[in-house]
């Protein structure tokens, strides 16, 4: 794993850890815990999950994960502040996760624009130790097979 938050993997707009926004120009002000995000690692993934709240089921895919939460790229985003299940399976994971978040931040589809990550960024909410642990061991595993050196023979 790599030093600091520097070195980490970036997707090419705000997931949940840099700006909220492709544009930051539209920021009102920054995010108060933008600098606690943008301590954790992300991780970029292709990884299929499922967001459910109670009226809504969402079938999309991972762009990136860190402990905190994770990044839904998606042309339907749900509203800041709602609550969903997420449900994923990162390959050759022991289980799936059934976990809850909160959609922080919304980066809408704007026809006629460059906007080639439209989706939400969803912060993890009443993680269980356990769960923060196996996020946290996901990642790393991830990042150490991707760092390993090549063999050649």
């Amino acid at each position: 794993m790599h030093g600091g938050p520097s070195s980490a993997p970036r997707a090419q707009t705000g997931a949940y850890g840099d700006s909220h926004h492709a544009d930051e120009a539209e920021c009102d002000a920054p995010d108060p815990d933008s600098l606690d995000r943008r301590s954790s690692e992300r991780i970029d993934v292709t990884w299929l999950v499922d967001c459910e709240t109670d009226d809504t089921f969402l079938y999309a895919s991972i762009a990136n994960i860190s402990e905190m939460g994770i990044f839904v790229r998606t042309t339907q985003p749900l509203s800041i502040g709602t609550r969903l299940t997420l449900r994923f399976a990162p390959p050759g994971a022991d289980g799936s996760y059934v976990l809850e978040g909160t959609v922080q931040w919304i980066n809408e589809v704007r026809p006629l624009h460059d906007n080639p990550n439209p989706g939400m960024g969803i912060r993890f909410v009443d993680l269980t130790p356990d769960d923060r642990e196996r996020i946290v061991g996901t990642i790393r595993t991830i990042a150490y097979l991707r760092d390993a050196p090549v063999r050649s023979n």
